[in-house]
């Protein structure tokens, strides 16, 4: 039995246990980093960005050549004849740009044939090919597996040192390739590969590609080191000590005098400014001669695809549409304003640290200190790890995490701040908190007069069980996040145990996507084996009404199967002193689980055993027929509900209770017309929720 000295002393243990647990728990949390914190950190750097962009020079030292809608109603639909292309190449070239990178990759041949006023005896190909020779040309080459294995050697040498930058970025097996006379000509060849969050959006961009067994740089990077006229790219990495549990990391990148900040895996964190008109030249000013020549002169210029047609289209953290095109060119931008984002190796252990120090001052600040005030101090505490986040963000381009620490704060502090609560206020809910999760409110208060009821142990006793489980969740679940998931499952199981409750039954347990619940205890319940069948009738129809009003979150219907059993089974307290449920044991919890397997064979959503189908005499319900339930040595009578007493006193059903018995003496007699005609004749009575399980009915007569 429970004591007050046994109370007191887990009271003790709890003010010292509680804090430690729940900083530990922060800490494993944060170096897990599951999906919903680090979207959550990501959200939260993107809000930085949005309230201090970057600030663009103003000379726009990089220009997107944009095919945009007003390029495509002067030159036609896309792709152009590459003639086009040569000549914006040329016209490019011959206004003075510093490099010229083409974000298009032209995989095949050119579609069109030569103008009918081309004297020229070269093909458009061709043309583009010496247009891309004479001018410091960057060709896109695009990392996919289901491209081409031999890939061209890269134009950028490559000088690394410590572990080989391959082991560190991301690789592609094969490419899509540009023509290789195009390549040939190209004074550089650059990976154009995108790799946004799971969201989607575009927070990083790659400055490495490996492809095959080579090193591509990013079209940014190899824009760079063509317009200052450099050769090699120097990539130092984290030296090889040859331990396994080292992962190899890529610590600084460098072409000519710029040096990149980058992710140990080569990623470059953008820092986006806002987007500029001033940034972009249209394709087709460019080729009717209308851009002067001062605007291109000593530039970087990148030529790509901005018409919404062309779906070259991607969401960062400051708009939902940006043209990849533009993402490439404030990358290089940013290169060449030296100015980073970034999050070293020792950011992580910086945040654990803190993290740490925050859980440990509130834990004193909550021994020390009145809840109100405790409160107060913790809310700076939050304040302060917000406010260092932006300042580090905003002076010294470093991105630490706010969310976390605060959330942890948050959680420390309710954590330790609850279990005062509750160690003041068990005694006297003692049986609310026992069993207000899975009884009806009525039937706690029933109970909480009769507190003797609450001792360890248990009773034999006569019940009922109805075991529910949702059809089809794995699928179900692979479409849904973490979040609709749990929303999902909260909005399905909100009316299926209202329905329960109602009908004076007792929720054990929910165990993923399932319900067990019971009847007869803790209270008397003479009428048990009949209130479990109108909770599941309630169910079915609670369900219905969830897939009529479309609110369940899925393109199909949410369907559910139902066991139900009567049997003895001991009920009551199990446990410990310090901890019990109740909850029921016995073989009849099994045989219901079971029950609840065979709705899937026998096409009724609802199978009752015998020993409950014999207490239902008023009830609409027949017979399936005999089946071995997995994990019994012999076959049980099993039987579909229905509905209940308006539906077993119909006309309707009657008839089809009839014809359903003469196809079970149909199917025992072995006389195959017999048994189609008494099948035929069931299917014709049409009653709700008998469809399934006459195909199923049919499917095995056919099997015989």
């Amino acid at each position: 039995m429970w004591t007050r000295n046994s109370s007191s002393i887990s009271n003790l243990s709890a003010s010292y246990l509680v804090p430690v647990v729940l900083i530990v728990c922060c800490l494993v949390l944060r170096i897990l980093d599951p999906l919903p914190l680090s979207q959550l950190r990501l959200i939260a750097f993107d809000s930085w960005q949005r309230a201090a962009p970057r600030i663009a020079d103003t000379s726009y030292p990089v220009k997107v050549i944009a095919i945009d809608e007003k390029s495509l109603k002067r030159f036609g639909q896309w792709p152009w004849q590459r003639t086009i292309i040569a000549d914006l190449v040329s016209r490019l070239h011959a206004a003075g740009t510093t490099s010229i990178a083409i974000d298009l990759v032209f995989a095949e041949a050119d579609r069109f044939p030569a103008s009918a006023g081309d004297t020229s005896r070269l093909s458009s190909d061709a043309r583009l090919a010496a247009a891309i020779l004479n001018s410091r040309s960057v060709l896109a080459i695009v990392g996919d597996a289901r491209g081409s294995f031999s890939v061209p050697l890269p134009k950028a040498a490559l000088a690394a040192t410590g572990t080989p930058p391959l082991s560190s970025i991301h690789r592609f097996s094969a490419a899509v390739l540009p023509m290789p006379a195009l390549a040939d000509a190209a004074a550089g060849i650059a990976a154009v590969n995108w790799f946004p969050e799971r969201d989607q959006i575009v927070r990083r961009v790659p400055v490495l590609v490996g492809i095959a067994d080579r090193v591509y740089p990013s079209l940014a990077l190899e824009a760079l080191r063509i317009g200052i006229g450099e050769t090699t790219i120097f990539v130092q990495s984290a030296p090889d000590s040859g331990r396994k549990s080292r992962l190899p990391a890529i610590e600084a990148i460098k072409v000519g005098t710029y040096a990149l900040a980058v992710d140990p895996n080569s990623e470059l964190w953008m820092r986006f400014a806002v987007a500029d008109p001033r940034r972009t030249i249209s394709a087709a000013d460019v080729l009717e001669g209308k851009v002067d020549r001062s605007d291109l002169e000593g530039r970087h210029v990148i030529i790509g695809a901005t018409a919404i047609g062309l779906s070259d289209v991607k969401a960062t953290p400051l708009a939902p549409d940006v043209p990849g095109v533009e993402i490439h060119a404030q990358a290089l931008e940013q290169i060449i304003a030296g100015v980073s984002l970034r999050r070293p190796d020792y950011i992580l252990g910086l945040e654990l640290s803190l993290l740490l120090l925050s859980g440990i001052a509130v834990a004193l600040l909550l021994t020390r200190y009145r809840a109100a005030a405790a409160a107060l101090a913790s809310t700076a505490l939050a304040a302060v790890a917000l406010m260092g986040s932006w300042l580090s963000f905003n002076h010294l381009g470093l991105l630490i995490d706010p969310t976390y620490p605060a959330l942890a704060i948050a959680l420390t502090y309710l954590g330790c701040s609850l279990t005062a609560y509750l160690e003041t206020e068990r005694d006297r809910n003692r049986i609310r908190a026992a069993f207000g999760h899975y009884l009806a409110p009525a039937m706690v208060e029933q109970l909480a007069r009769e507190p003797d009821k609450l001792k360890l142990g248990g009773e034999m006793r006569d019940i009922t069980i109805l075991f529910a489980d949702v059809r089809s969740f794995t699928r179900l679940s692979e479409s849904l996040s973490a979040a609709e998931l749990v929303q999902f499952i909260n909005r399905l199981f909100t009316p299926l145990t209202e329905a329960i409750l109602t009908n004076k039954g007792t929720i054990d347990k929910y165990m993923g996507d399932a319900i067990l619940a019971f009847w007869n205890a803790p209270l008397s319940d003479p009428l048990h084996a009949e209130n479990t069948c109108r909770a599941a009738l309630a169910m079915r129809e609670a369900l219905a009404k969830l897939n009529h009003d479309g609110s369940t979150m899925s393109a199909e219907p949410i369907r559910i199967g139902i066991g139900i059993n009567t049997g003895n089974a001991v009920v009551g307290n199990v446990g410990s002193p310090q901890r019990f449920d109740y909850s029921v044991l016995g073989e009849v919890v099994n045989t219901a689980s079971r029950l609840q397997e065979a709705t899937k064979t026998c096409g009724a959503d609802i199978v009752i055993g015998e020993s409950t189908a014999g207490a239902l005499p008023h009830f609409a319900i027949l017979e399936v027929g005999e089946m071995t339930l997995r994990g019994k040595a012999k076959p049980e009578r099993i039987f579909a509900l229905l509905g209940d007493e308006t539906l077993k006193a119909s006309s309707a059903f009657q008839l089809l209770a009839c014809r359903h018995a003469s196809l079970l003496a149909a199917i025992g007699a072995a006389d195959t017309n017999a048994k189609t005609a008494a099948l035929e004749a069931c299917i014709n009575c049409r009653i709700p929720g008998t469809e399934a399980m006459y195909r199923s009915f049919g499917a095995k007569l056919r099997e015989t």
